[in-house]
């Protein structure tokens, strides 16, 4: 074993080497002169494209937490119906590409689409002059495909955070009086954080390189920016340099990633004999938790049947 280990580190820094070198090939053409193009760029539309990703990043994010958290807890501490289904469904959207939900949402939403003339027959509205209705394609459209795309990735690494969770603690909340939403808001989801730190980081880059989806609801970012300018204005070089920035926000986020888990290490997971015990629901709040985790499966089968 002792005389493949040089064999081991020499291909473990060949493949490092082959995963860095398009990275080193950006900021090598970046440093190259592109006259007068960025800086035409950088004073003209780059501030825009920049406040416009840094909205998609935030909205993105925000929406997928909003999905994701509530319903990883849900999953994970109560006895939901249907739950095994469920914890593979929460996961299929990442199989579907951002841009052919944005196609199918907007079919559904638009002017001449299903739901838009069921409220014109149904309340005899002639013109679109005669009532208000949200336009999907606009940057908050764009917020709301790629959240429900992406919130897989803060549902899987919260829940697992959750059901690694003692219940001891759990415990000793409800027996000093904490309701079980307090005890979800001050201990569960502080416990959660460094996982929740982790989805939010991997939905925001995903947000930053998505292109299809933004160019489809003509949404202008640094994705767009990148693939007008290479051709355009066939400066490759201007289109490094715009690559190069992004390279830098994933690389802070990647930092700032690692600094919310710095002191992952001092929450160890529980035991299997201290597991979390899923707790049975009734009434109004069985209700409620079923007809917010199941929403998302019958977006998913509506989904499938709109694309036949």
């Amino acid at each position: 074993m002792r005389d493949r280990l040089p064999i081991i580190k020499t291909s473990s820094w060949g493949l490092a080497l082959l995963l860095v070198l398009p990275i080193l090939a950006i900021f090598y053409t970046a440093v190259g002169d592109t006259g007068d193009i960025f800086p035409h760029l950088f004073q003209t539309v780059l501030p825009t494209y920049t406040l416009n990703t840094s909205l998609l990043v935030v909205g993105v994010v925000a929406i997928a937490m909003i999905l994701g958290v509530p319903t990883a807890w849900m999953l994970a501490m109560y006895q939901v119906p249907g739950s095994r289904q469920l914890q593979w469904a929460m996961v299929l959207p990442l199989a579907m590409p951002g841009y052919i939900i944005g196609y199918i949402y907007t079919d559904w939403f638009d002017y001449a689409g299903p739901l838009q003339r069921a409220l014109r027959y149904a309340f005899e509205w002639q013109s679109v002059t005669d009532y208000w209705f949200p336009d999907m394609r606009t940057l908050t459209g764009a917020c709301f495909v790629l959240a429900l795309v992406l919130y897989p990735y803060i549902y899987l690494l919260t829940r697992a955070a959750f059901m690694e969770q003692s219940v001891t603690l759990t415990h000793s909340a409800r027996l000093l009086g904490c309701s079980p939403l307090q005890s979800f808001r001050r201990i569960s989801l502080p416990l959660a954080r460094p996982a929740i730190a982790v989805g939010a980081s991997l939905v925001a880059m995903e947000a930053l390189g998505d292109f299809g989806t933004v160019n489809y609801f003509a949404v202008s970012t640094l994705t767009t920016a990148v693939y007008d300018t290479w051709l355009s204005y066939s400066s490759l070089t201007a289109a490094a340099k715009i690559s190069a920035i992004m390279l830098v926000a994933i690389f802070l986020l990647i930092s700032a990633e690692r600094y919310g888990r710095r002191k992952q290490a001092q929450f160890s997971p529980s035991s299997s004999s201290d597991a979390i015990e899923k707790t049975p629901l009734r009434g109004w709040r069985k209700v409620g938790v079923v007809v917010w985790c199941w929403s998302y499966y019958h977006w998913l089968l509506s989904y499938r049947f709109y694309s036949w």
